[in-house]
């Protein structure tokens, strides 16, 4: 069966996202990003309270956003991976070789200006241009490698998450589980892109750090020696005192950091989700603008976006003091550490046990190598940043888990799909709908479609029958027995509330399939017959028409998609229910005149919509779920006494009035 679901394009496990070429580059040669399959499900241990079960849960998401990541290097990961990595790897190192000369020509030239050398001091200085140029050009290509690498990575794990995230319907099923999963568009946008360009940063810097701190701690040990030191009449030795110092301060600044930003990762995580729920309040109100503005609830919502607001503004607050503490520790480190050296080396260079240039050699590898220790310091923040947002991903990545493994029948019950034998359309058989924890919605449901027949599905509100339909359609996976369809069905389903997509209105109409597979007569042509003759001029136009077009027009238009596909199958979820009466009428006298081969299922409420079916089934809502308590044959009209009845009652009130 082919499904062309509105407002829901079905790709199978296999399809890759239209992207662009770069995006293509970082693509596995079989077209599409490879994941491993999700991690086995992990249940806690009942006998642990819930604050451990939580915690527990949390120090595994790191893990989980790793098991996905570290795709990216793998035998079917992005083809340049290594050759960035590496390359990077090799400027580093060059780097600091580079940095390692400059600070041998630091010690050389202030030796000539001490010794008032003037050959020397010209011969440095001509020396020196190159060495700032080629520390300039490692840069630059340093940077090239590191953002290169970020956004190769970031193209791969995003192409790979959103595939994911859009098949087989899960960006809609997340909406029905519970999880932590709130937000997946900001994770997707934001969340990966930092889980991603951190690590490298992290990576590069902690490379350069070690190697930085390795050469230049040979650097202070050589120049330093031994300090030998008079207290009580005893003389102590310190050997490679210069080191020595390096470390102390480095530990003092680090632990004072770990101290003070203990809660960093805590603070910034809440900062994140405070932000995404800030934005998508601010989405809210712009795709429900139309009904707000109508029912004049400008101050509810402001009072909404203003309570949401107060809580991103309180986390920042907290975030402030951690970046105020870690600052105070940063800055007073930064102030302190070129000073010192000078202060340590100091008695040595007036005993004359240390020339000028060896002075300030050992100034600038101690800053250094200072700096290198403290990497943490400076960084901690951003390392806390990663953790959440890290964590943010992975939490989305663990509920597709759970949907991926229940596809897979693990756990909770999945409906099966398959085709009907002989002739029928569709079969449901002893089917069962539940909630993704296994509560009961429509229990034991038997029906069998012919080709051709027009199938009313009727009942109370919460009687099940939304999910019923969305369970025909594939959207609700969750249940027991089986759905089948006639092998080579196509099926169109027309929701309540029409998806409109951004773009030109030919392409909005033609909608999930490509604007360029109708001719524009054809589209014009499906406008008239629905009612929407006064857009046919500006179907080329390119507007914001999902909030231009009123209900009614929405679902007019949905009906002109109908008209363009043809399918064999139609669900009407309350297609019609933006419509006034004559607009019903004339919508579904439409569809089955011109579609009178296809099989029509609808979910309506109207009891005038029994005129264009030829059979009803009624849900009731039970304990246990909802029961199919009758299935009746109809017999449709041709015209409706209501509307002829109208007609008479208009003609009877046109004429003139007699006496009585």
């Amino acid at each position: 069966m082919t499904t062309t679901a509105e407002a829901r394009p079905r790709p199978s496990d296999e399809t890759t996202l239209p992207v662009e070429s770069e995006l293509d580059s970082v693509i596995a040669e079989d077209g599409h990003p490879v994941e491993p399959p999700p991690p086995a499900a992990i249940e806690p241990d009942p006998a642990l309270a819930p604050e451990e079960i939580e915690r527990l849960r949390k120090s595994y998401l790191l893990t989980r956003f790793w098991i996905s990541a570290r795709g990216y290097w793998g035998a079917k990961g992005d083809r340049l991976a290594w050759v960035f990595t590496i390359g990077l790897l090799l400027l580093i190192v060059a780097n600091v070789g580079v940095q390692y000369a400059i600070n041998v020509w630091n010690r050389s030239i202030f030796d000539g200006i001490e010794k008032r050398d003037a050959a020397t001091v010209f011969y440095l200085t001509a020396v020196f241009f190159p060495l700032a140029i080629g520390s300039v050009a490692l840069g630059v290509a340093q940077v090239y490698a590191r953002m290169g690498m970020q956004r190769r990575w970031r193209a791969w794990l995003t192409n790979a998450v959103v595939t994911r995230w859009l098949a087989a319907g899960r960006y809609y099923q997340l909406n029905l589980v519970s999880g932590d999963h709130k937000n997946p568009e900001y994770r997707i946008a934001e969340d990966l892109r930092v889980a991603t360009e951190s690590p490298i940063d992290f990576l590069a810097g902690v490379t350069a750090a070690f190697l930085s701190a390795a050469t230049f701690i040979v650097v202070l040990w050589t120049i330093g020696g031994a300090l030998t030191l008079k207290l009580g009449g005893a003389d102590i030795t310190i050997p490679g005192f210069l080191v020595v110092a390096a470390v102390l301060y480095a530990l003092i600044a680090s632990g004072s950091i770990l101290v003070i930003g203990r809660r960093f990762v805590e603070v910034s995580e809440e900062k994140n989700q405070a932000e995404a729920d800030y934005r998508y309040m601010l989405t809210r109100v712009r795709e429900n603008g139309e009904s707000i503005a109508l029912l004049g609830g400008e101050h509810e919502e402001r009072e909404g976006i203003n309570s949401t607001f107060s809580g991103v503004l309180r986390q920042w607050a907290r975030l402030a003091g951690q970046y105020m503490r870690t600052t105070l520790v940063s800055q007073g480190s930064s102030l302190i550490a070129p000073v010192v050296p000078l202060l340590l080396c100091a008695p040595k260079y007036l005993e004359g046990q240390m020339s000028l240039g060896e002075v300030m050699q050992a100034a600038s590898a101690f800053t250094i190598v200072q700096t290198a220790f403290g990497w943490l310091v400076d960084n901690y923040p951003r390392l806390a940043d990663w953790n959440a947002c890290a964590r943010r991903i992975a939490s989305l990545m663990m509920s597709l888990d759970g949907l991926e493994r229940a596809e897979s029948g693990d756990g909770i019950g999945r409906i099966r799909r398959g085709e009907t034998d002989g002739d029928a359309m569709l079969t449901l058989r002893d089917l069962s709908v539940t909630l993704d924890d296994g509560t009961a919605v429509v229990d034991q449901t038997e029906v069998v479609i012919e080709p051709g027949e027009r199938l009313l599905v009727a009942g109370a509100s919460g009687s099940g029958k939304s999910t019923l339909v969305r369970a025909i359609a594939g959207l609700w996976p969750w249940g027991s027995g089986s759905v089948n369809f006639h092998a080579d069905a196509r099926l169109f389903m027309l929701p309540q509330k029409p998806y409109v997509p951004s773009g030109t209105l030919r392409r909005a109409t033609t909608y999930p399939g490509a604007a360029e597979d109708w001719t524009p007569e054809e589209i014009c042509d499906a406008l008239h017959k629905v009612g929407l003759d006064h857009l046919k001029e500006k179907i080329e136009e390119d507007a914001p028409w999902d909030q231009t077009l009123s209900g009614g027009e929405k679902q007019r238009l949905a009906f002109a998609r109908l008209l363009l596909h043809r399918p064999d199958i139609i669900v009407l979820d309350e297609a019609t229910s933006a419509l006034d009466d004559k607009g019903q009428d004339n919508m579904m006298e439409l569809v089955t005149s011109t579609l009178p081969d296809a099989t029509i299922i609808s979910v309506a409420h109207r009891a005038e919509l029994e005129a264009f079916h030829s059979r009803k089934i009624v849900l009731e809502r039970r304990k246990g779920g909802a029961k199919l308590i009758t299935d009746i044959a109809l017999i449709p009209h041709k015209s409706k006494p209501r509307l002829l009845g109208q007609l008479l009652g208009r003609r009877t009130r046109s004429k003139p009035a007699g006496p009585e």
